[in-house]
């Protein structure tokens, strides 16, 4: 009997690059559900207000002016958003698979709260340098949802890859 079939070793392993671009993706949606249902019924931006800041990431500061619904603008904060979901989503899982943090869904959920505090401050500490509007969004309620994509796509990669059956 092996007693270290769970452990957390470092070894030489490549995650499942599709399920993990599917986790990122799934996850983002997740979020993007979230966002603008939480805008659209606490925020002042109004709904459209995070899609304007997403977007200003290509589009430019311009946008900002207005909070209210474009359809270019909403679009590009899709391809974006969503983008940066499968993005973040093959980092997290390059870092759970050789780490065997896929073993079980609680060790893949931990590992990926952390990643998501850990991209909270990346996006809103380290890219509001580029992005200095995000520094205005900063607070609890981004937090969470970062927390959110990191344990949505930490579980979904968990549920979504295929287990190698050991004989």
């Amino acid at each position: 009997m092996e007693l270290h079939m769970d452990s957390h070793h470092l070894e030489r392993r490549l995650p499942n690059w599709t399920v993990a671009a599917i986790s990122g993706f799934a996850a983002g949606a997740i979020l993007m559900v979230l966002e603008l249902l939480w805008s659209a019924v606490v925020s002042d931006t109004g709904p459209w207000g995070a899609s304007h800041a997403i977007a200003a990431m290509v589009m430019g500061r311009d946008i900002l002016v207005s909070n209210d619904f474009n359809l270019m603008v909403v679009a590009i904060a899709l391809i974006n958003h969503y983008v940066l979901g499968i993005v973040f989503g093959m980092i997290l899982c390059a870092i759970i698979a050789p780490f065997h943090m896929d073993s079980s869904l609680g060790a893949a959920a931990v590992a990926g709260a952390i990643f998501g505090l850990l991209l909270y401050f990346f996006n809103f500490y380290g890219m509001s340098f580029m992005f200095p509007w995000f520094a205005e969004m900063r607070g609890w309620a981004a937090l969470i949802a970062h927390l959110i994509f990191g344990i949505a796509t930490a579980a979904i990669y968990w549920r979504l890859e295929p287990r190698e059956v050991k004989k």
